[in-house]
């Protein structure tokens, strides 16, 4: 026997020996010869070679044997796949390896073992196929894998039972999909010494936003312990979102941290064959993250690290999945495994689609909402599968029919073989980066997870409409909706002299508008990220404790969970929805309101009632600017302040631009101005620019005194219109009355434009109007507006509008 041929330390393979060594084992080894010196560890092993595996099929007369079993196969029926993939995986378990080889395996487990100082050390044992993890091929994680496995005999069956994974009916299944000659598939198994994550965390990270394909920004999922309940969905992992420009920068670049539900973590078995053991958490690790922020950023920096190296040696953008862990024995971090992502980097370039739901009404028919995977939508008759076997009295997998609504508790990779027949997905469990959520990416199938709810409110046959179309929570709709879906190529789309912006309110949909052809962000509203992810008003944060409201401050502990104060949690959960939003349209502009709630609006934040009057009127009332310098209210406002220094300085989001609504004089502007200085932000600081919301008709009549303290105008069409013609927009009894585009909210418009030109300041608008009234877009255009800022569903139609007029311009010229 060659035994250079058979087994390989990992520091002796590279990705040119994909055919001797698989994908996953290739990278490993790349990453350990070639990223070693720039500080990038990767935990040391050794690999038994595919030669070793033809070696131990041909020796135990396997080879033949099995190709007849799988020639003679139907993938499509499940109830066969199952049983044939049975009986191939226990014939190889049965088999044994050849004297010699297995003396060679044994002797360099111990030859690992005392390089850490152990008679048997703990490994992980990691399938690597021929086939998986190659830039052209989906579905990594096909073959099985083993932890904390010690001793000879513990190592040598882990290898067998990786071997036999080579057949689960899920890679039956799909290599027969895929197309690929099932005996031309061959294995290899890396032995890994274990990095010690049972006592620290581990997960796995994205060089990409694998939801959007946003390739500015790592993604890093993670929890305490061992990683499988992550992938399992049994968990919900934290989450933290670094932007890669700003990274560079030596920013602290996290614009994005969300604390996960870890209710366990997953640890070594203490009993004899009890490999792994699930644990309870503690309630006060729970409400700590897996990862210190220092940690996160080594980690997002080593992720884009190893994107470059492969993006440069591939000779294409090669982004990339890995799985990391931190030992929390030695403290250090590790990267245990790296392959190509494939979702997005394998995407048609230059197209953008768009799927768009018909019904109007939809809203009257949801039941239930989960967390969106994706951005299609799909229907079709619901199929509760609770497990594989039908032995609990649910559907068997056979009676799964192509085009079904699949709904689970959670899938794990032997679900793969049905969810390729499914129309959508629904699960109780899971997050963004679970099992069912990666396999729906790849196979681009809708999929709502961790709804808690689906199987126990959605019967068999029920007909559904599953959509993930309308942002980061999908919506699982009675009946079957009709849906468009529109494909756009980028490269025929027109250009247009008028800058088209966009107005966005949510952050998690920021990275996929950033996709949309765009000059930047004409609007983006605090109120929106306020009223979803920081959920209590400002001065009930500071103040709940003085008011003697128990169940006040019970919520509001709840609220904060996770962070040191009050203070903090407002101004980090802000900072992070409008880094999402900043990160996203970078190095355009993007500018932001402050918040501007209504008392009414105010009062229905989570102890409001304790800080807002009751006004008759509240949309003339105390909203806007005149908030900023109360008494009342200026601590309030200095954490938004603070939120956007944070933002600008930490993060190194300088294209973050501040617009003040609802200021009815210069007076009130100047006080404005000078309480953001008091709080660390001064126009024309560090580039900072002010906008100024031009909604009053104060705002245009005396547009040159407030045009000497801000940097632009936006129009705010909506309050123009409702203050120029004197009506409440709230009013149905004067609706019909309401119009942008009536004449005298024209007259107000060209006073502004023509006194913004001689002060020269720029004018845009950020209404409502554009969005709705092609004609309105076509006026404000004439009339030498700077800049539109519509809806991200509007921009398309925009686009062309604006095209045709400024060609029609030019020909009048």
């Amino acid at each position: 026997m060659d035994k250079s041929k058979m087994i390989l330390g990992l520091s002796e393979v590279s990705l040119d020996m994909v055919d001797k060594v698989g994908g996953k084992n290739a990278s490993l080894g790349e990453m350990i010869g070639n990223l070693a010196d720039r500080g990038i560890n990767v935990p040391d092993g050794f690999v038994v070679t595919v030669a070793a595996y033809d070696k131990y099929m041909e020796a135990n007369g396997l080879t033949d044997h099995i190709r007849t079993l799988v020639d003679q196969l139907d993938v499509d029926d499940l109830v066969q796949l199952r049983k044939t993939g049975m009986q191939i995986r226990q014939l190889i378990m049965d088999g044994n390896f050849p004297d010699d080889l297995k003396e060679v395996i044994e002797d360099r487990y111990e030859e690992l073992s005392l390089n850490y100082g152990k008679p048997a050390t703990d490994v992980a044992v990691r399938s690597s196929a021929t086939t998986e993890d190659l830039p052209d091929a989906s579905f990594a994680g096909q073959q099985d894998s083993f932890l904390n496995v010690r001793g000879h005999n513990n190592v040598i069956n882990s290898i067998k039972a990786c071997f036999a994974s080579l057949f689960t009916d899920r890679a039956i299944s799909y290599r027969t999909s895929a197309g690929f000659d099932h005996m031309t598939a061959k294995l290899s198994v890396c032995i890994q010494k274990m990095a010690r994550s049972d006592l620290g965390a581990s997960g796995v990270s994205f060089s990409i936003d694998p939801e959007s394909g946003f390739d500015n920004a790592v993604i890093i999922n993670g929890t305490f312990g061992l990683g499988e309940l992550l992938v399992q969905g049994e968990i919900s992992p934290d989450e933290f979102i670094v932007f890669k420009p700003t990274l560079a920068e030596g920013k602290d670049a996290i614009i994005e941290k969300k604390l996960g539900e870890k209710t366990h973590k997953l640890a070594y078995g203490h009993k004899p064959n009890e490999l792994t053991r699930k644990l309870s958490l503690e309630e006060e690790q729970r409400k700590q993250f897996c990862l210190t922020d220092e940690q996160a950023l080594q980690l997002a920096k080593w992720v884009v690290e190893i994107e470059e190296y492969y993006t440069k040696r591939n000779d294409r953008w090669t982004p990339v999945d890995v799985e990391w862990a931190y030992d929390g024995l030695s403290e250090e971090l590790f990267i245990v495994q790296a392959r190509p992502e494939t979702v997005h980097a394998n995407q048609k370039v230059g197209s953008l689609t768009q799927f768009n739901i018909d019904d109007e009404n939809r809203h009257e028919r949801l039941i239930f909402e989960g967390i969106a995977v994706g951005d299609r939508i799909g229907k079709g008759e619901v199929n509760v599968i609770h497990t594989l076997d039908g032995r609990d009295g649910s559907a068997d997998e056979a009676d799964f029919e192509d085009g079904q609504v699949l709904v689970t508790e959670m899938t794990d990779p032997d679900w793969e073989p049905l969810m390729k027949k499914a129309s959508a997905i629904v699960t109780n469990k899971g997050g963004r980066t679970c099992h069912a959520a990666i396999v729906a990416r790849e196979l681009g199938i809708p999929a709502i997870v961790g709804s808690t709810v689906a199987t126990q409110t959605l019967n068999n046959e029920q007909e559904v409409t599953v959509s993930c179309a309308e942002g980061s929570s999908g919506k699982v709709y009675e009946g079957l909706i009709d849906f468009k879906e529109i494909d756009h190529q980028i490269s025929d789309l027109p250009e247009t002299e008028t800058p088209i912006m966009l107005n966005v309110a949510s952050p998690d949909m920021a990275f996929k508008f950033s996709k949309v052809p765009n000059s930047g962000v004409g609007l983006a509203r605090e109120e929106f990220i306020i009223n979803n992810y920081i959920h209590a008003h400002p001065l009930a944060l500071l103040y709940h404790e003085d008011i003697g409201d128990e169940e006040l401050t019970e919520r509001i502990n709840e609220i904060t969970y996770g962070y040191d104060d009050e203070s903090e949690f407002f101004i980090k959960k802000l900072s992070y929805g409008i880094a999402h939003i900043g990160a996203a349209f970078h190095p355009n502009r993007v500018i932001v309101r402050f918040s501007d709630f209504k008392s009414n609006e105010y009062r229905n934040l989570v102890g409001g009632s304790y800080f807002e009057p009751e006004e008759e009127n509240p949309m003339i009332g105390w909203r806007g600017a005149s908030r900023y310098y109360s008494d009342k209210y200026k601590v309030a406002f200095g954490l938004e302040c603070q939120a956007i220094k944070r933002v600008r300085e930490v993060y190194g989001l300088t294209n973050i631009t501040v617009m003040i609504p609802f200021c009815r004089t210069p007076e009130e502007l100047q006080k404005v101005l000078a309480v953001m200085e008091e709080y660390g932000l001064k126009r024309g600081e560090n580039g900072l620019e002010v906008y100024l919301m031009a909604e009053l008709p104060s705002n245009i009549m005396m547009a040159e005194e407030f045009a000497e303290h801000v940097d632009g105008f936006s129009i705010g069409s909506n309050d123009l219109t409702q203050l120029t013609l004197g009506l409440d927009r709230d009013s149905s009894l004067v609706a019909h009355v309401y119009d942008e585009r009536n004449e005298a909210v024209k007259r107000m418009i060209l006073m502004l434009l023509e006194k913004a030109k001689k002060t020269g300041t720029k004018v845009g608008i950020c209404g409502q109007g554009p969005s709705d009234f092609p004609d309105f877009a076509e006026f404000l255009v004439k009339n030498g507006i700077d800049t539109i800022s519509v809806t991200p569903d509007s921009m398309f139609k925009t686009l062309y509008s604006i095209s045709e007029l400024e060609k029609k311009l030019v020909k009048a010229e």
